[in-house]
């Protein structure tokens, strides 16, 4: 089931994703059989509506694979969205400041409650009955908060940032943080390795989960899962089969006497 992900996580068990960018039905049942624990629907950087985005929640969930969804900021109206969609999880980019994450803890762990109301349990001016508090444990049952670091700022900020109660885990972004430290795409150079290891060790310590999406490079997964992450969001559909058709036909082309192109899809960032 879908909500094992929040119990996999307690558990100190690694889920392991993958982006997906095709909205064809079809695709989610080649993707089915890959051993894949959520699906990562990225709705910042893809073009997808509201209708499309429900359509793929549905059909992946039904699959047995819990749709995570990266919402285009740090909106909890859009946090909301992406929960009646049928988002398992609800991931954020580019958060700085505990506000924004206090926020989505409230989309995510308090729907429906909403307004004023809302907002004066998530100050602690108001405490909920033990019978609405039930309510909303049982409503979002499961759900994940889960936010993007991408900055020095929010590096800084980190520990604020891991205290928010309600807060699940932690995604790093590593082209957008390597970018913020003026070391764009550097992933092998020690101050973004060091920074990465701090993110991790931090949030891991706090009990919280934490993961770093690659759109390539397996190897790097591997060296982040020994530093204790357990997120594992790996590549994209369309990363794969752009490497995959890539190798296949420099090796046919290769055969045959023809020129290779060694493009591997690597140019193709998200």
């Amino acid at each position: 089931m879908p909500f094992d992900l929040k119990q996999k996580l307690s558990n100190n068990h690694n889920i392991y994703g993958t982006c997906i960018l095709s909205t064809s039905p079809i695709w989610s049942k080649v993707v089915k059989g890959t051993g894949l624990d959520f699906v990562f629907l990225d709705t910042e950087h893809i073009p997808m509506d509201r209708t499309e985005l429900s359509f793929l929640c549905q059909v992946y969930t039904a699959h047995g694979m819990a749709p995570i969804v990266r919402i285009p900021s740090p909106d909890p109206n859009a946090a909301c969205m992406a929960k009646d969609a049928g988002a398992v999880g609800v991931l954020a980019p580019y958060i700085e400041t505990t506000g924004q994450v206090q926020q989505l803890v409230g989309a995510t762990k308090f729907r429906p409650l909403k307004g004023e109301r809302l907002q004066s349990v998530l100050s602690g001016k108001e405490d909920l009955s033990p019978e609405l508090r039930t309510y909303l444990e049982n409503f979002n049952q499961g759900s994940l908060c889960l936010i993007n670091i991408e900055s020095t700022v929010a590096v800084g900020r980190l520990d604020d940032l891991l205290s928010v109660p309600g807060l699940d885990g932690i995604v790093i972004g590593p082209h957008d943080l390597s970018i913020n430290m003026g070391l764009p795409e550097q992933y092998d150079h020690p101050e973004f390795e060091n920074t990465v290891k701090e993110i991790i060790h931090k949030a891991r310590a706090k009990g919280l989960a934490a993961g770093i999406h690659f759109p390539a490079h397996a190897q790097y997964q591997i060296k982040w899962i020994r530093e204790g992450a357990n997120i594992v969001l790996h590549s994209s559909d369309m990363r794969l089969f752009s490497q995959k058709l890539s190798e296949d036909l420099n090796s046919i082309k290769a055969a045959v006497g023809e020129r290779q192109n060694l493009s591997d899809g690597s140019e193709l960032v998200i």
